[in-house]
Formats: structure tokens, C-alpha cells, sequence
């Protein structure tokens, strides 16, 4: 484990936070760490084309009570983004698994935005052992859900895109037009490659094509949380009534709140996260 150079974080830390590289068999893999270590183990796992970065706002309402564990998925972020490695669902599961195992990491909640959820409902399937309980917010149930573009608007045909089209790109993640995103996000966008991009959202849908995640998450029988802003416009946000199909879920909808309730609205999203979080954490012994 080598400290994060460069940016915002000196020393391997940036406020509270503690930032870290570990080197795995396939690629190096960006951690933050905030909150007690000795506090129930909570994995926060961002969408496509974002990174740790995302939960910036909704760490400090979390951190109190838990020891958060953030990660940039292979291709995103600060972690490597090599294009001779998969970026299958199951082999970004395996990754953040051996994530929480070299930290000592014996239970955790897992909690995904958007595709993030899809990586962790992966994470519940590859180590059962290892998810005590599982929050998804803003995550698409089925391929059905999904609102399709009216265009391309990232602009795959060139890359690197050009700032209007990485605004337009992510401004559908968002309840209202004319939303301010942090301008740090749009630099993850940036900083990945073509490939890593296209892999990662192929990848997404594959697995969902496989299988719609409420059918995924029955089997798994893992307590089960989910958030969704109800104006998501990448999303519909009346597909979270799918989850209810599985046994015990429960299913939080926040009115005028789109795709990211994790940066429009923290406190907002904190609140139904941390009741559940709560009652499923286990403790370090």
C-alpha cells in the first residue's frame, strides 16, 4: 500500500481522509478511507465515468458512525486503466473484494450509485461471506428502466471529448437543467480512456442483459435498501417498484431529486442510508 501522489492529497490524505494505492494482480486500485477503523465497514462504489470523488459530500454524514471505504473501479479515477485487463462486472466485484480483504475488512455494507449498484449486487453474488447488507441508489433494475439518449452525447467518435459534450453527457444525471457539476467530476470523465469508458458501460450491460438485478438480489437474500431520486432522467425512477420483488426490500423514493440524490441532496439521502446502514453494519471485533 503506497500513499496517492499529486492533487489535492499530501501524504496520503486529504482533510480526514486517508488516500492509498494497492497494487493488484491487474491493476493499482485508488482507496479512501474515513471514520473510525474499529467502526462497522461501509463500501461506497460510484457509477460509470465518476470516481471516489462522488461521495465527497455524503462522507462526513457517514464517517461519524462507520468506517467508509471508498474505491475508484479499474478505468476510473486514480486507479490504473489499462486496456489489456477485463472490465467485467464480476472481475471489478473480485477487485474491490480483495480491496476490503487487504484491509482486514471481514463484513461490510456495500452501497452503489447507478452502475456502481450493478458492481456491488455483483460483489453480494462473488462473496457472500463478505456483504452483510446491500443500499443501491439510483440503480437501474433492468435494461427496460433505461432512458435512452436522443443522441450520442458523449461523443465516442472523438476522444478526448470536448467540454460541451462532457457537460451535456452529465447533465442527464441530474433532476434540473442548468445543475452546476462540480467541475472535478467532469475531469474523471477526462481522465479516462475510450477504452476504459466503452468497456465499463459494455460490461454494465451485459450483466443486466444476463439477468435484471431484483431476480439477482432474491438469490443473494441480502438485506436490501433502495434510494432513487424520482426525476432521474437516465432512469425510471418507477422501476424502483421492481426491487420490490425481493424479499424485505426496502424502497425510498426522494421527490425532486434526479440520477445523483448523493451530491444534490446528501443530507436528504443520508438519512434512510444511515437507518439502514445502522441496523446491518457489523462491528470490527
Amino acid at each position: 500500500m503506497t500513499a496517492s501522489d499529486g492533487g489535492p492529497y499530501v501524504n496520503g490524505r486529504t482533510g480526514t481522509t486517508e488516500s492509498s494505492t494497492l497494487s493488484l494482480d491487474d491493476g493499482d486500485i485508488h482507496v479512501c478511507q474515513d471514520g473510525p477503523r474499529d467502526a462497522p465497514a461501509l463500501l461506497l462504489i460510484h457509477g460509470s465515468a465518476s470516481s471516489t470523488r462522488s461521495w465527497d459530500q455524503l462522507v462526513p454524514l457517514l464517517a461519524g458512525s462507520h468506517r467508509v471505504i471508498r474505491i475508484d473501479l479499474l478505468g476510473h479515477g486514480r486507479s490504473a486503466k489499462p486496456a489489456d485487463r477485463s472490465y467485467a462486472l464480476s472481475d471489478q466485484a473480485r477487485r474491490a473484494g480483495t480491496v476490503l480483504d487487504r484491509l482486514g475488512v471481514e463484513h461490510a455494507v456495500v452501497v452503489g450509485h447507478s452502475s456502481g449498484g450493478v458492481v456491488a449486487t455483483a460483489l453480494a453474488e462473488e462473496r457472500p461471506d463478505l456483504v452483510t447488507a446491500l443500499a443501491l441508489v439510483n440503480t437501474g433494475p433492468g435494461l427496460n428502466a433505461f432512458i435512452a439518449p436522443q443522441s450520442d452525447p458523449v461523443g465516442l467518435s472523438q476522444w478526448p471529448p470536448t467540454d460541451e459534450q462532457i457537460r451535456a453527457f452529465a447533465s442527464t444525471g441530474f433532476s434540473r437543467a442548468g445543475y452546476r457539476v462540480p467541475p472535478e467530476l467532469l475531469d474523471e470523465v477526462r481522465c479516462m480512456t475510450l477504452h476504459t469508458l466503452t468497456a465499463t458501460m459494455e460490461a454494465t450491460r451485459r450483466f443486466l442483459e444476463q439477468q435484471a438485478l431484483p431476480e439477482r438480489l432474491t438469490a443473494v437474500g441480502k438485506p436490501l435498501l433502495v434510494i432513487f431520486g424520482e426525476d432521474d432522467r437516465r432512469w425510471r425512477s418507477s422501476s424502483a417498484a421492481d426491487y420490490r420483488a425481493v424479499p424485505g426490500a426496502a424502497v425510498e423514493l426522494l421527490p425532486g431529486l434526479g440520477h445523483s440524490p448523493i451530491l444534490e441532496d446528501p443530507p436528504r439521502t443520508a438519512t434512510p442510508l444511515l437507518a439502514f446502514t445502522t441496523l446491518h453494519a457489523v462491528r470490527a471485533d
